[in-house]
């Protein structure tokens, strides 16, 4: 029986980097060349998984925290920036809830974090509050909802972006509810809102869940308030001042 080539076995045992490393790695012994190219492998896995961790999650864009502006962000209490980009808020099932006004960069943390989290090898999953709330009441209407909650309550990080922007029905608004409560201290929930807490009211319709919410959200939370005007605004405006400098000096 003939033996099967090099390709074929790493094929078989699903070692894809390996016909085209086993050749570059230098020989000392045996141990180091087995480990030097397991390495290989390894990385080229670690690197593909980080990747369809970041493309299951759904993030809108891709965003770094070194790209992050953290002047109009106000930090409650003994939060601290190391903390939170250390991603200890994770382990410790903790929550950010970023609040402020639109355009000043709550996504984009949201998003940089989650992504950064998703690089350790952690389950994330984002979700703007209107689609999340659409999704539950689709599947709910399916007979879909048990799994879709299980789906949800397996990931490391949930992440509800824009909360405030559309008053939800009152069904969506219960079934919000459930997924913050199935969360609570199992699991760490981002929530950015344009809204303070006393307006949340206007947007769940109810006042006792509304109050409820909150509470399974504060409880164990960091609280970031984002100050000053909308940043894309700021882009906007800085791009018209500088069109319109440069017509001045073609005049003069």
């Amino acid at each position: 029986m003939t033996k099967p080539s090099l390709k074929q076995q790493c094929k078989d045992l699903k070692l894809a980097q390996i016909p085209g490393a086993y050749l570059e790695i230098a020989w000392e012994n045996p141990e180091q060349y087995l480990t030097d190219l397991f390495a290989v492998e390894l990385k080229a896995r670690q690197i593909s998984r980080v990747r369809t961790l970041i493309k299951k999650a759904g993030f809108p864009a891709h965003k770094a925290l070194e790209d992050f502006d953290w002047d109009p962000v106000s930090l409650a209490g003994e939060t601290s920036i190391s903390d939170l980009t250390g991603l200890e808020f994770i382990n410790r099932k903790e929550n950010i809830l970023a609040v402020g006004a639109v355009g000043t960069g709550k996504t984009h943390l949201a998003t940089a974090l989650g992504i950064k989290a998703c690089s350790q090898r952690k389950s994330v999953r984002f979700y703007r509050c209107l689609d999340l709330v659409n999704i539950l009441l689709e599947h709910h209407r399916q007979g879909r909802l048990g799994a879709t909650m299980a789906l949800l309550g397996k990931c490391d990080l949930l992440i509800i972006d824009e909360l405030g922007f559309v008053p939800l029905h009152r069904d969506g608004a219960e079934l919000l509810f459930n997924v913050v409560a199935q969360a609570y201290e199992h699991q760490s929930v981002i929530v950015t809102s344009n809204l303070e807490f006393g307006q949340w009211n206007s947007v769940l319709g109810d006042n006792r869940l509304t109050a409820a919410m909150i509470d399974r959200l504060v409880h164990h939370a960091h609280i970031l308030a984002f100050d000053g005007e909308s940043y894309r605004l700021r882009k906007a405006l800085s791009g018209l001042t500088q069109g319109q400098n440069e017509r001045e000096a073609l005049r003069s």
